[in-house]
């Protein structure tokens, strides 16, 4: 039997940018997907700590360094610009796998402008 766990998490960021004439997902800046290990394409929760909202989209690879957190289409409508979100992501594991499992978690707060 498998189990979910925690895989990643990117915590203190706050929304750049929404842009709801997309078919939806988040566009996250590269640099922070590489840290946490988040690939492009990859299942995504964005809980927004400012509203109590979550949603489940999917990660699109901003440009590095630019410190992108933008919600597109739909999940436009789910944040503003200037809210705190973190961004979770799940691994499922075997039992022989839990108990080295360790989760990655970063927080971005003070690279982008302080949070």
């Amino acid at each position: 039997m498998y189990r979910t766990f925690l895989h990643s998490k990117i915590r203190d960021v706050r929304i750049t940018g929404a842009n709801l004439e997309y078919e939806g997902s988040i566009t996250v800046d590269g640099a922070y997907l590489d840290e946490a290990g988040i690939l492009p394409g990859e299942q995504v929760d964005v809980l927004n700590v400012d509203t109590g909202v979550r949603l489940t989209t999917y990660i699109i690879r901003g440009e590095s360094g630019s410190g992108i957190v933008e919600l597109n289409g739909p999940a436009a409508r789910q944040g503003r610009v200037g809210d705190k979100v973190m961004l979770l992501t799940y691994v499922m594991l075997s039992p022989e796998e839990i108990a080295g499992h360790k989760p990655i978690i970063i927080s971005i707060g003070a690279r982008q402008g302080g949070v």
